[in-house]
């Protein structure tokens, strides 16, 4: 009986999916999104999203933890710094996965993992783009006197 395991192990050893769940979240802080199957994102999303939790208080034991997991002093730095004031109010759901399609080679369904505060055109509620709608110029009610022109023919010259 498989009763209380849900966690998906992508067919590899612990080791192995520990180390291959941390370079990719450590890319997906370091570079904002990455593509990979659906099964990965799925894993990245529940192992980065309690580290980015981790990282909205700058204790020392939280640094810690975070790079325990992690493993690479870089992207921590990036974590606490930039990512962390970025998602300091919103109370979850960091990451976003979008799917893509198949891959080519093996058919396997793909997706991109982002982060949500950072992606510009598809989030709702971060900077607005200005409105483009212009009016055309109104010509103005106020008739300007302008003198006529009066144009000289050719034979009113010559004579």
């Amino acid at each position: 009986m498989r009763h209380g395991k849900k966690f998906n192990h992508l067919g590899r050893k612990t080791a192995h999916r520990k180390s291959m769940l941390a370079n990719m979240a450590c890319s997906l802080i370091e570079h904002k999104r990455i593509n990979t199957t659906v099964a990965k994102a799925k894993a990245v999303r529940q192992f980065v999203e309690p580290l980015i939790t981790k990282s909205k208080s700058d204790t020392t034991h939280n640094r810690r933890i975070v790079f325990s997991y992690l493993r690479q002093k870089e992207a921590v730095t990036e974590l606490f710094r930039e990512v962390a004031t970025k998602v300091a109010d919103r109370p979850g759901g960091y990451v976003r996965i979008i799917k893509l399609g198949n891959r080519l080679g093996d058919n396997a369904d793909m997706a991109m993992v982002e982060l949500v505060d950072y992606n510009e055109i598809y989030n709702p509620n971060g900077k607005k783009k200005k409105s483009t709608r212009r009016r055309g110029g109104k010509k103005s009610t106020k008739a300007v006197a302008t003198p006529p022109v009066v144009e000289k023919k050719a034979s009113d010259e010559e004579e």
